[in-house]
């Protein structure tokens, strides 16, 4: 998602929200409109709680099976975006929310995202975070880049050599802090 649309989020929610509030308060009152948004508030954390712990659980199986739980941190996040979006007041961030604590729309989401992000790990292997293996629960498995874009040196691998013609050489007898023109 390009950055620029991020200012006009911010502009276009609230007054959606607002418009909601507006509509549905004039077809069911205003306690009744306000009741619903402590309700989902209440059945929000209430969700948050009962799928947060088991995706947590999740994570750890898949790690203590030695599989990268990729599809489980993701489906973490979106969980906690979810118990975000129902404790922000407001009826369209209340839908959005609920729409993120049910399994089929979060995996929608992560099979949308996984065409788009590749994850890249310390040890030039790279991953997705849709299912491509290590077994039933979706872990994932590493594979190696066609093609690195990143080249790790440890410090035997590098080796400064000063340009003898760069005007900014420094002499051995200026020492580190003194560095002169020539």
């Amino acid at each position: 998602m390009p950055f620029a649309i991020i200012p006009f989020l911010l502009l276009i929610i609230p007054v959606l929200e607002i418009a909601v509030f507006i509509l549905v308060g004039n077809l069911i009152g205003l306690w009744p409109t306000l009741a619903l948004v402590v309700l989902t508030a209440i059945v929000g954390s209430f969700l948050l709680k009962r799928q947060g712990i088991s995706t947590l659980r999740r994570i750890q199986a898949e790690t203590n099976a030695g599989r990268v739980p990729a599809r489980e941190l993701v489906d973490g996040v979106m969980i906690m975006a979810a118990g975000i979006l129902l404790l922000t007041p407001g009826l369209v961030t209340d839908t959005i929310g609920f729409l993120l604590f049910v399994p089929g729309f979060r995996s929608s989401i992560r099979n949308f995202l996984s065409k788009r992000v590749v994850v890249m790990a310390q040890g030039g292997g790279s991953y997705g975070f849709g299912r491509s293996g290590g077994g039933e629960s979706g872990g994932q498995t590493w594979q190696r880049p066609r093609s690195p874009d990143v080249v790790d040196l440890t410090g035997e691998d590098y080796h400064r050599r000063p340009d003898p013609a760069s005007p900014w050489r420094g002499d051995e007898e200026d020492g580190p802090n003194n560095r002169t023109l020539h």
